[in-house]
């Protein structure tokens, strides 16, 4: 496979604040390249704290598209810019930048590398809740059962692409689905897919998904259908 020599970090935020100056910092501790901060339609000091930074490209959201919208924003954006890499990872502390250089270097030998929270040497700190456990469990299962993959964790948003791989990938979800539509167009498009340790840490007052999604058996519903209706389409 060729080496990879321009890799980029891509951040959706949505309304952090209170965070995302600090996991910026973590990040340039151990990442120099091209930085994309994906600003979904921010209502608290998000955008304040975007602008004073210089190392970072920003692109705006003037209202709330969704996290699937915000990371193929981003997505599109490293690929006109010509990064051969990308790493994605959440804004809220709930992702460690320390993983990055070791992403990169596992994605040398595939196209996906995927962090995993249920890896026997994930570390954990506080308690994942219990309805979000199952949801990812039962999900997994069927990802599994279907592709092959020995993958543990469905939902993590800590990954890195190779960009060559995701230009193959017909990616259109704007919501929390996004991973699992990506999943089929993986799997249609045969790519290579490892998976990482990384920390599973949970926070009091964890995100709440919006609309009805915070009911569990509405939010397996939405996920099963757009990985099914993803599936469903010709490769």
């Amino acid at each position: 496979m060729p080496p990879l020599t321009r890799p980029c970090v891509i951040l959706p935020v949505y309304n952090e604040g209170e965070t995302v100056g600090a996991v910026l910092d973590a990040v340039r501790a151990v990442f120099s390249g091209p930085v994309i901060v994906v600003d979904d339609g921010s209502s608290d000091a998000t955008p304040e704290v975007l602008a004073s930074r210089r190392d970072i490209a920003v692109i705006t959201h003037e209202a709330n598209a969704g996290y699937g919208r915000s990371l193929r924003d981003g997505f599109a954006m490293a690929l006109a810019r010509g990064y051969d890499a990308a790493v994605t990872m959440d804004c809220d502390g709930q992702h460690e930048p320390a993983h990055i250089p070791e992403f990169l270097s596992a994605l040398e030998l595939c196209d996906i590398v995927s962090g995993s929270r249920y890896l026997p040497d994930s570390p954990a700190c506080g308690v994942a809740p219990p309805a979000r456990q199952d949801v990812n469990r039962r999900v997994t299962a069927e990802i599994r059962s279907v592709t092959g993959w020995q993958i543990t964790d469905a939902f993590c948003g800590f990954k890195a692409y190779r960009t060559e791989a995701l230009e193959r990938l017909r990616l259109t979800e704007d919501g929390y689905a996004l991973p699992l539509e990506l999943w089929a167009e993986a799997y249609h498009a045969g790519l290579r897919v490892t998976e990482r340790p990384v920390d599973r840490i949970y926070f009091e007052g964890d995100r709440s998904f919006g609309q009805d999604l915070d009911d569990p058996e509405h939010r397996l519903g939405y996920y099963l259908r757009v990985w099914r209706d993803a599936l469903a389409k010709e490769a």
